[in-house]
Order: structure tokens, then C-alpha cells, then sequence
């Protein structure tokens, strides 16, 4: 297995992107993509094993991948970071705040590439942006990997969709966009008030209006697949999430999926 180092710039690649959300939720995040030639994990917050198994069921294969992609220091995204890193012989991609507010969660890495939000680096044939997102944490990320033309956006665990969350999410073929809770299930459900204040703020998490008008912002002819991701399994369903996307899509040839915590996301494959 050959590992391609990250670096800045640009990358072209000849591959089709294939994009899996291995688990989504507050118990656990990971989400595959591959384009054939290199392929990366952005978040790794399952257990090593458990992450292997998922993969496994998806006919996926973790000898596979060359990097991992961290967002935020939250134990729910970098659970098997170090030891997928150690078993696999991965590079870590991590900015210099997150990796500092990881603490000793990580462990001894097998390789460390230290980006910065706003600066795009590659890792073999995929193209990576980092862009800065509103939420509590050191210094989150979200990302948008690009080859051959296609391009995939990753946004969850934000408060707010800022201008520049906007920005860099336009003209992507596949879209995995946080809905973490229905507003009036989190208002009238079991979370004290201060848990709830912190969901509902600035640097908390999307609702489903809030991802709805996201998404609604970014839709354009090309936009193959959404999906939605990191919804509450106390304050949120399936049902509602979708309802109050499709409000916005109006018929629109888009196919919306939701990933949920247990099985993640079928594997989508843009033609």
C-alpha cells in the first residue's frame, strides 16, 4: 500500500468520486471518500474496529485509504483517530488548534500533516479546502474535496451557515449538510436549558429550517445527492429532517438521503 503525501496545492484526478457516511451522530462520525485512486476518512469517531467493520459491510477496505481528515477535537470525531493512523499507517490531517485541543486523545500518530483553514492542500489525486465553521470547538473545519472536475462538500457541527460556509459550498455534486434538530422537539424535549442554549446558538448546531434555507442558497443544476447528516436521535426524526428539505427543493432532481447513526449512508457514486 502507497501512501501519497499531503502537500499544497491543486490535483487532478481521472476517477469517479464515491462518497459513504460510515455513522453520523452524537455517538460517533465518519465519512468515507474515495475517487478510485486515493481514498480519506473526514473524521474517524467510532472505534477503530467499529470503523472497520462498517467499511467491511460497505465492501470498503481500510487498506485502502491514505489519510484521515480531522474537523473539530470532539471525542464523537476523533475517537479512532490514532489507532486507524497506527494499524493503517495513515496521515492525519489536522490543523495546529485542533490537534492542541485533542490533547493526548490522539496518541502517537503514524504521520502528521498540519493544514490551515483557507489554504487548499492535496492528498494523492483529491483536492482538499478546509474553510472555517462556526461551533464549539478550538478551531473547526469543514471541507470540500475535489477531483476531476466533481466536488464534495462537508458541513456538519455549525451553528450557523456563515457567508463564508455559503462560499465554499456553492457547485458541489454531493452535499453532506448538518440537520441536527427539529426546533420545537429540542425546545420541548428532556435537555436541560442550558444544553439546549448551546444547541440552539451561534456555535452549537443547525436545525432542519436552518439547513433547509442552506440549502435552498446552494442548489444549482449539478447537485446530484444530499445528504443529511448528525441529526439528534432525542430531538430530531428522519421524517421531519426530510420534510423540511424537501420544502426547498421543489421538485428539483436532487436525491436526498439521511445518514443515520447506526448505518450511516449508502455508497454514492457520481457517474
Amino acid at each position: 500500500m502507497s501512501h501519497a503525501n499531503a502537500t499544497q496545492g491543486s490535483a487532478e484526478g481521472n476517477g469517479c468520486l464515491s462518497v459513504s457516511v460510515l455513522a453520523s451522530g452524537s455517538r460517533g462520525n465518519a465519512t468515507y471518500i474515495s475517487d478510485g485512486r486515493t481514498a480519506i476518512l473526514v473524521d474517524a469517531g467510532l472505534s477503530g474496529v467499529e470503523i472497520q467493520r462498517r467499511m467491511a459491510r460497505k465492501g470498503l477496505d481500510p487498506k485502502n485509504l491514505d489519510a484521515i481528515l480531522v474537523s473539530h477535537e470532539h471525542a464523537d470525531h476523533i475517537h479512532g483517530v490514532g489507532v486507524l493512523s497506527r494499524r493503517f499507517g495513515l496521515t492525519v490531517c489536522i490543523n495546529d488548534g485542533t490537534r492542541q485541543a485533542s490533547g493526548n486523545a490522539l496518541g502517537k500518530l503514524y504521520g502528521l500533516f498540519p493544514f490551515s483553514c483557507g489554504r487548499t492542500f492535496t492528498i494523492g489525486s483529491l483536492a482538499i479546502h478546509p474553510f472555517s465553521i462556526s461551533h464549539d470547538a478550538e478551531d473547526p473545519a469543514g471541507f470540500t474535496i475535489s477531483c476531476n472536475g466533481a466536488k464534495v462538500g462537508v458541513a456538519t457541527d455549525l451553528g450557523i451557515a456563515t457567508g463564508v460556509v455559503k462560499t465554499h459550498l456553492q457547485a458541489c455534486d454531493i452535499l453532506i449538510l448538518e440537520a441536527n434538530h427539529d426546533p420545537q422537539m429540542l425546545i420541548d424535549g428532556p435537555y436541560p436549558w442550558p444544553l439546549k442554549q448551546r444547541i440552539r446558538g451561534r456555535s452549537g448546531h443547525l436545525s432542519n429550517d436552518d439547513t433547509a434555507l442552506l440549502l435552498e442558497a446552494l442548489q444549482h443544476d449539478r447537485l446530484a445527492h444530499v445528504i443529511l447528516a448528525h441529526l439528534s436521535e432525542e430531538n430530531n426524526t428522519p421524517e421531519k429532517a426530510r420534510q423540511a428539505v424537501r420544502t426547498v427543493l421543489n421538485g428539483a432532481r436532487v436525491r436526498l438521503h439521511v445518514a443515520s447513526q447506526a448505518a450511516g449512508s449508502s455508497v454514492l457514486t457520481l457517474p
